[in-house]
């Protein structure tokens, strides 16, 4: 029979196990807690593997969201431009025409060809004036009989196409609006390879979208790009730039016009091309009064040659046509009746000089070529074979292009 102590409580002794679990818990947690910062002083912590929550709030103020920034600065501001224009249809007038076609199809099926069609188009476009002057592609909106240009807050107005200038493929077009929202215009003579540019617009009929890259190089020459009939020195660069974007805004960092948007490449990937914007201010106000563009021309086509090409040219002609070996600008071709031809321009001539300045390559001759007078003489040094010459060629307007 066990024998209990006379100052036994069960009470008391219940709480004093109570107590000494509660003080082993808080002194176990405190360890726990501390263990890890006094660890870090005893050994060295790899903190790579430690996940943090990301900072996913948007702030139009915080550098590192410049995209967002720019589009909310410009996006209202962009336009989608859907146009319609009527083509003949080019078979009719083969079968109208020709009687072997109606009498072996028979008059019914003759009747019933369409003689034309009506062709929908869709490009981009910003504004730049609150009262509704729109600029986009020449290419986008030439020869179309109907425009109608959607902003993105639902709007539709009808759009009247005040100018054209096909050389530089712009567009001015006006819609009856007050207050509307407007895009700022940058500065591309700024631009440096490199600088971030922001493409926006309505690609294959997705409205609003925005791609983001750099700019690749400038001062791309029309030619370069396969688009000899242009006068262009473009932006290139690899923000996506899609069929549909046509006439849209290239956007620097700080949501700045800096190019619109107007050609990719056939089969290239990552390359894309922009009008400087600094050409469009030059004749936004002219084409919005719808007056035409002056651009002188003189009528022949050449390429860069040094002494390099000459002599390869030289070694693999057929003909007696013998090229100097010098630096300067290769006549081609002369245009039958051009200012070029009047002058007495050949090919197989090398110019070296207009007006004094020597010329090293076909861009700057073009240049001089685009800032001269029409029907003020310019004087060209060429080199003929061994001989100097100089000629006076008098330039003349540009015949009217080919519509798009």
């Amino acid at each position: 029979m066990s024998s209990t102590p006379k100052d036994f409580n069960p009470l008391r002794q219940v709480g004093t196990h109570t107590l000494a679990v509660v003080l082993t818990l808080v002194l176990t947690v405190t360890g726990l807690r501390s263990f890890p910062q006094i660890l870090s002083h005893l050994l060295p912590v790899d903190n790579s593997d430690i996940v943090t929550e990301p900072n996913i709030s948007v702030s139009v103020d915080n550098p590192d969201n410049f995209v967002v920034a720019a589009v909310k600065r410009v996006g209202a501001s962009v336009v989608r431009i859907d146009t319609e224009r009527t083509i003949a249809n080019p078979f009719s007038d083969l079968f109208f025409v020709n009687p072997f076609f109606r009498d072996f199809l028979g008059e019914d099926i003759f009747s019933q060809l369409p003689r034309e069609y009506r062709q929908r188009g869709q490009g981009s476009g910003f504004i730049i004036d609150r009262n509704g002057i729109v600029l986009t592609n020449a290419h986008v909106v030439s020869n179309a009989d109907q425009v109608m240009v959607s902003l993105r807050d639902g709007r539709t107005f009808k759009g009247e196409v005040r100018g054209i200038d096909r050389v530089f493929d712009l567009a001015v077009v006006k819609i009856d609006g007050e207050n509307l929202p407007t895009a700022p215009l940058g500065n591309s003579s700024e631009l440096e390879v490199g600088d971030w540019a922001i493409a926006v617009g309505n690609p294959l009929g997705l409205d609003n979208t925005v791609t983001l890259g750099i700019i690749s190089t400038l001062n791309r020459s029309s030619a370069q790009v396969g688009i000899p009939d242009l006068r262009l020195d473009f932006i290139q660069t690899d923000a996506a730039i899609n069929p549909g974007n046509s006439g849209g805004p290239l956007l620097n960092e700080r949501g700045e016009v800096i190019g619109i948007n107007t050609a990719i490449r056939a089969g290239a990937e990552g390359i894309g091309f922009a009008i400087p914007i600094d050409k469009a201010k030059a004749i936004q106000e002219k084409l919005a009064r719808g007056e035409k563009i002056s651009h002188p021309y003189i009528g022949i086509r050449m390429v860069t040659l040094t002494p390099e090409i000459a002599q390869k040219i030289n070694q693999e002609s057929n003909t007696d046509i013998f090229i100097p070996k010098i630096d300067g600008v290769l006549v081609v071709q002369v245009m039958p009746d051009s200012p070029a031809a009047i002058a007495g321009l050949r090919p197989g001539d090398v110019i070296t000089e207009i007006d004094g300045t020597a010329i090293i390559s076909s861009d700057q001759l073009q240049d001089l070529v685009d800032k001269s007078q029409i029907d003020q003489p310019l004087q060209i040094s060429i080199r003929r074979k061994t001989q100097t010459k100089q000629l006076w060629v008098r330039p003349k307007e540009l015949p009217e292009m080919s519509s798009f």
